[in-house]
């Protein structure tokens, strides 16, 4: 994070001097220990998400991909004549672990097309579907499945 708050330094500067590297390489440092010190943040915790970073990418580029298969059978349903909508309100639980796992999960199901994350109580989701088909497979998804990789740190249980 050091580096990354020097190089943001040295970007909105648009220059480069001597007095320019030493005041940002200050700066930059009593910020960081202003983190460390008050927001909890550690060189541990930076490197947890380093070590999760190529399986959030990854999961970003699927994340992108079944929205727009979401979008694409959203658009089918709605130009289809013959489609009698049944909407439903699924709800199943959960095997994720952490808060923001759960958070990842419920946001990623609303981006999708067709479907809302209407609550989340503890393992427990609720969602909204256009049609009952949306729902298919919400339990048990691959979305969880990959989510649950990052939450494990990349580490295979």
């Amino acid at each position: 994070m050091f580096f990354i708050l020097f190089a943001f330094w040295v970007i909105l500067n648009g220059q480069w001097t001597g007095e320019i590297a030493i005041v940002g390489l200050v700066l930059s440092a009593l910020l960081y220990l202003l983190m460390w010190k008050f927001m909890n943040y550690s060189p541990k915790r930076e490197w947890a998400v380093v070590k999760r970073l190529p399986r959030l990418i990854a999961y970003f580029f699927y994340l992108v991909g079944e929205i727009f298969k979401a979008a694409w059978g959203t658009i089918q349903f709605i130009w289809s004549p013959s489609q009698v909508v049944e909407p439903e309100v699924k709800s199943f639980r959960t095997k994720l672990k952490t808060g923001w796992g759960k958070v990842v999960l419920a946001n990623s199901i609303t981006l999708t097309p067709g479907t809302i994350t209407v609550d989340v109580r503890d393992d427990v989701m609720l969602v909204h579907c256009i049609d009952h088909s949306f729902g298919e497979g919400l339990e048990d998804s691959d979305m969880e499945h990959r989510i649950q990789k990052i939450e494990e740190g990349g580490h295979k249980a």
